[in-house]
């Protein structure tokens, strides 16, 4: 997962940025409970959502605990968990290990094979447990990396894969609801995907890395035409988020979807215009 799917914290209450870390902080003592602590070291914020929206949508009971942790030593701090923070950590490792999978076939990386050595066995038992689920997101996988390896220029295509990816990780269970959280997981994975190759356009430009953006690359419209299709795809997914009778959290779910997930463009944007300032002889304002 890439870290996209996190909070707009100026635009959240005081007590809706507290009930969000104490989500947060849920997931990652089931991590270090369920896997230890290799498998906290896979927590993201992106499966933070994920938690907050099902557990929203599927109205689970929620415990919330006092504990101490590593980056809060001295004062107890508020955790939630339930039936979703353990799906959702379960699929935080499976992600994470094929990422790392993919690291090592891919560039040989040393430590892509030691972190897929330390998450190996949790892996295999987590695999067992959700065989048919964890085929699909390793089909999505490979689909993916094939359209990279062919140098696939279809931004639907290889964008689809990782939507179809997300919208497998959305359906906890088959029941009426699967259908328009496999949708909004779907336009979600896509937004998510072409984001990070627009993140990564120039670096993949140096280093001769695969990225479906390059042949827009240079082009007159290059930054509306990347501005249009992450607005279409976040329309299509939120579209999809309110026909979901999702009350509780709905504040946080929303600040997410309609700006949270906005942050990681906005910065690349004020950037791209300090620097366009800064050639032009100016000082940023």
């Amino acid at each position: 997962m890439f870290g996209y799917l996190t909070i707009y914290k100026p635009e959240l209450k005081f007590k809706e940025f507290y009930k969000y870390k104490a989500y947060y902080c849920g997931l990652c003592r089931t991590l270090k409970e369920e896997y230890g602590f290799s498998g906290q070291m896979t927590l993201t914020y992106d499966m933070t959502f994920v938690i907050i929206l099902l557990t929203s949508l599927y109205e689970c009971g929620t415990t919330q605990s006092l504990h101490h942790c590593k980056m809060h030593p001295v004062k107890k701090i508020p955790m939630l968990q339930n039936e979703m923070t353990d799906y959702c950590a379960a699929m935080n490792m499976v992600l994470s290990y094929y990422h790392l999978l993919d690291d090592w076939k891919d560039e040989k990386s040393i430590p892509g094979l030691t972190g897929m050595k330390l998450l190996n066995k949790n892996v295999g038992k987590i695999i067992h447990t959700y065989k048919k689920k964890c085929g699909i997101i390793q089909d999505c996988l490979r689909r993916l990396s094939e359209c990279e390896k062919q140098g696939v220029t279809d931004i639907d295509k290889v964008s689809g894969c990782f939507g179809d990816l997300m919208g497998e990780l959305l359906v906890y269970k088959e029941d009426t609801w699967e259908p328009v959280l496999r949708r909004m997981g779907f336009f979600l994975g896509k937004f998510i995907y072409l984001l990070d190759a627009y993140d990564d356009l120039e670096k993949d430009i140096k280093k001769k890395n695969y990225n479906p953006l390059k042949p827009l690359y240079g082009e007159k419209d290059y930054e509306e035409r990347c501005r249009e299709l992450l607005l279409m795809m976040m329309a299509e997914c939120s579209s999809e988020f309110e026909k979901l009778p999702c009350i509780q959290d709905e504040e946080i779910l929303r600040n997410i979807l309609y700006a949270g997930v906005w942050t990681k463009y906005n910065k690349i944007q004020k950037e791209l215009n300090e620097g366009k300032e800064q050639n032009n002889g100016q000082q940023p304002i």
